[in-house]
């Protein structure tokens, strides 16, 4: 098990097969100092050195090149030297002034310490060597560059549609399982994640939590599987990790698009906050708690707004119908989906961003901030808001009252004269199921077409004009007249 205090930032190597396998310089691998994955050993640069020692100078990963000019009589010393410095191989150029075959001390040593050797002839310069690798590492770093920037891309696209979606995306990008842990490794979000975490992943996290900053460990499973794990951010100190595990080991790359991917799950899932906050919220108001203490909790407000959604055009995909994508897009965890499609959130006082809603295929409005014990009553007037915006085609936002009319008639008495009004009507829905208030309330925002009214609602203009005969013979009105159709619009606002 490792652990460092900082993430390991994005080094491009190149695989040793990359240099054996270019045609152009000729290089012969000695087979017997090939042991499983030799090949993919990865190559940082190419070094030329005709030092006895050069091991002090080097840090790992290289390609060591030398014709020999200087290899000490102890070969098994020399080769041991480079295996602890790290090196990727060692090659070894035929040079007829120096050696014109390959000593059989340096082969021998190479085989005992499992040591890569290449044989270099003649006609390939040490510099063609240099030049190779030094282009295989930048076409390397341009397609690592690239495979970051997509992921980078592709995540911050799936986190708008909540922790599921990026959870998924992120164990798509790295191939690998991911799984999300809180306090106690409970599972918060996961993607074909092991169920329960084996024990030496619990240990992982364990030692994880004990450090400080910005931490990333990794650890191998018994049947080969490679796990890598930190906190998510941007709370770097927070309980919630995630941890990663696959066949293959995972490079500095792969650790670039998981810090990726761990910032945006700290942001999209406030490290698992919106849970214990709804359940401390909804538990203080069914026991009758303090509303707006609760209502802060979750939507960091004392006041908040009512959202209303339904389908526009074409309406939203399968994607923007999820709970969590509404959840991520008004920053709330409360949302109601429902059939048609159409959805209730109750979000901040903070507008919510209808125009993008709008281009996902949902048609909203936001009724004006209200206190928690008001959220009720603003159930009719974000209806009748909701049929304005049907009737424009174009989403809608209360604001404040310029003409200051709701400040001329108080709550109370506008509650009770839309009770008075829409009484009749609100009987012969209930006891004949006839919609007539729904049809009244379209019928209206329509300014009277029976046309788009009956698009609207799904049904014959016939329909909709004997709807609207009801609503006058019920409350004895003529809708003809411009002035009972303003005090029902009110009623309906207020109602």
């Amino acid at each position: 098990m490792t652990q460092r205090d900082a993430v390991v930032p994005v080094e491009v190597t190149v695989p040793l097969r990359t240099v054996v396998g270019n045609p152009e310089l000729a290089l012969e691998t000695v087979p017997e100092t090939l042991l499983p994955g030799a090949l993919d050993r990865p190559v940082r640069w190419a070094h030329v050195s005709e030092l006895a020692d050069p091991a002090p100078y080097l840090v790992g990963a290289e390609l060591v090149l030398t014709a020999g000019v200087n290899l000490p009589r102890d070969a098994d010393r020399y080769v041991r030297r480079l295996c602890d410095a790290g090196v990727a191989a060692l090659g070894f150029g035929l040079t007829p002034t120096v050696s014109e075959t390959l000593p059989s001390a340096l082969r021998d040593a190479c085989v005992k310490n499992g040591l890569p050797l290449l044989v270099v002839r003649p006609a390939t310069p040490f510099l063609a060597i240099n030049r190779a690798v030094a282009v295989a590492l930048a076409e390397a770093e341009r397609h690592e560059e690239r495979r970051l920037a997509e992921a980078r891309e592709a995540l911050t696209r799936a986190a708008g549609g909540g922790l599921g979606e990026l959870v998924a995306a992120l164990a798509g990008r790295l191939r690998a399982w991911v799984a999300m842990v809180g306090a106690g490794d409970v599972l918060a979000a996961g993607y074909e994640a092991p169920q329960p975490l084996p024990l030496p992943v619990k240990k992982l996290l364990a030692t994880l939590r004990s450090g400080t900053g910005i931490r990333i460990a990794s650890t191998d499973l018994p049947d080969g599987t490679h796990i890598v794990a930190q906190p998510v951010y941007p709370q770097a100190t927070a309980a919630h990790l995630v941890v990663i595990g696959r066949a293959d080991r995972f490079g500095s790359g792969d650790r670039a698009i998981l810090a990726v991917g761990a910032a945006l799950l700290g942001l999209v899932g406030r490290a698992g906050s919106d849970s214990a906050e709804l359940g401390a919220a909804a538990t203080a108001l069914l026991l009758g708690g303090a509303s707006a203490e609760a209502l802060a909790g979750v939507v960091g407000s004392d006041q908040a707004r009512l959202v209303a959604g339904v389908a526009h055009r074409k309406g939203p995909d399968a994607l923007s119908q999820r709970p969590d994508w509404l959840r991520a897009r008004l920053d709330t965890p409360l949302v109601r989906v429902l059939p048609g499609p159409q959805f209730y959130a109750i979000a901040g006082d903070e507008p919510a961003d209808l125009d993008g809603l709008l281009e996902h295929g949902w048609l909203a409005v936001a009724g004006p901030p209200r206190p928690a014990a008001d959220l009720p009553a603003a159930v009719a007037e974000t209806e009748l808001l909701l049929a304005r915006a049907r009737a424009l085609s174009r989403p809608l936002a209360a604001g404040a009252d310029p003409l200051g009319f709701d400040q001329l008639v108080p709550p109370d008495a506008a509650g009770a004269f839309a009770e008075r009004l829409l009484a009749p009507l609100k009987e012969l829905d209930r006891a004949h199921g006839r919609e007539l208030v729904p049809t009244l309330r379209v019928w209206l925002a329509h300014h009277g077409s029976w046309d788009r009214t009956a698009a609207e609602l799904g049904v014959h203009r016939n329909s909709v004009r004997h709807r609207i005969g009801q609503v006058e013979r019920a409350l004895d009105v003529r809708l003809a007249d411009p002035e009972t159709r303003m005090r029902l619009w009110f009623a309906l606002r207020w109602g």
